[in-house]
């Protein structure tokens, strides 16, 4: 198949101008390794006009959207294809509000299917993070009177980034995880999930970091007011930015797949050509999700 490639809105509408041209796209995807039919497990199968495959066994019809993030999609494809394409060719992102309006669809239904987009953008934490890395917690909220620094009773959604940085000190790859607190038990989530043992990693002065100098190799300096954490200053500041510009609230449970959102643009910034193709593939070998599962999941 020929993927589509850049972030231009009319070289996109002209590819996908049906909902069948987004389910030939999906079907190429989905059998891009050969039919297996779901029931017998037969190899044979004949195709239909909207791209789903009937088993020549069992004739058990699949389609396109059956079991990915697209399954049962009640507004259509196509805006569904649109709707994936704003959220990776944008780098301000959109509200749940925006999308719906735009689309002509409810809010809930937009709120449901941009959470699905966001479970397919979480990070499958198969690339450790190496070399030079920076480490640093932050919270997003509202301004709270009396609630400075790393406060364990606010009410601001609590996480902790890091980044891996170039040989000339740019910013190479971004995760930011939810936390509940700043005990080392927390902060160690992403170090297990993201950073080689063998990083250089280099933090502030916080002690919650003393107990992962035993099996991280962690040098702790002063801030220096920031001087010393420019670079994830700057993407924290981008991401609280981001969320608190865009979204009205975003909720605890939540946020994470926000964030989720953020580094998957960020992860991929050099890579914009084939960024909605990634996230295609994705939203098909992700298994579909209910609203009552991504309620529960979060």
């Amino acid at each position: 198949m020929e993927i589509f490639k850049g972030e231009n809105l009319i070289e996109f509408t002209e590819r996908f101008k049906t909902d069948e041209d987004c389910k030939n796209y999906l079907a190429d995807l989905k059998w891009s390794a050969g039919y297996v039919c779901r029931k017998c497990k037969h190899d044979k199968s004949s195709i239909r006009k909207d791209f789903s495959r009937c088993c020549t066994r069992c004739k058990d019809v699949e389609t396109p959207t059956a079991n990915t993030l697209f399954h049962k999609v009640k507004f259509g494809i196509r805006k569904a294809f649109m709707i994936a394409f704003e959220m990776t060719a944008s780098t301000k992102g959109m509200s749940d509000s925006q999308l719906a309006k735009r689309y002509g669809i409810s809010r809930p239904t937009a709120w449901l299917f941009t959470k699905k987009i966001r479970i397919a953008m979480q990070s499958s934490q198969r690339i450790e993070m190496k070399g030079d890395i920076q480490v640093d917690e932050f919270v997003v909220g509202g301004h709270e009177t009396g609630k400075q620094g790393r406060s364990y009773d606010t009410k601001k959604a609590k996480a902790i980034c890091a980044i891996e940085l170039t040989k000339n000190q740019g910013i190479k790859r971004v995760y930011i995880q939810s936390i509940d607190d700043y005990s080392s038990s927390s902060l160690k989530g992403i170090f297990e999930a993201h950073i080689s043992q063998t990083a250089q990693v280099t933090k502030d002065q916080w002690r919650g970091y003393g107990p992962l100098a035993k099996e991280y190799q962690i040098k702790q300096l002063k801030s220096a007011g920031g001087k010393n954490f420019i670079q994830i200053h700057t993407i924290i500041h981008q991401v609280k930015s981001w969320i608190r510009t865009t979204f009205a609230h975003v909720s605890k449970g939540h946020i994470q797949r926000y964030f989720d959102e953020y580094c998957f643009r960020i992860n991929r910034s050099i890579y914009k050509e084939t960024i909605f193709h990634k996230l295609i593939e994705r939203v098909v070998a992700e298994k579909h999700f209910s609203y009552q599962q991504i309620k529960i999941s979060s």
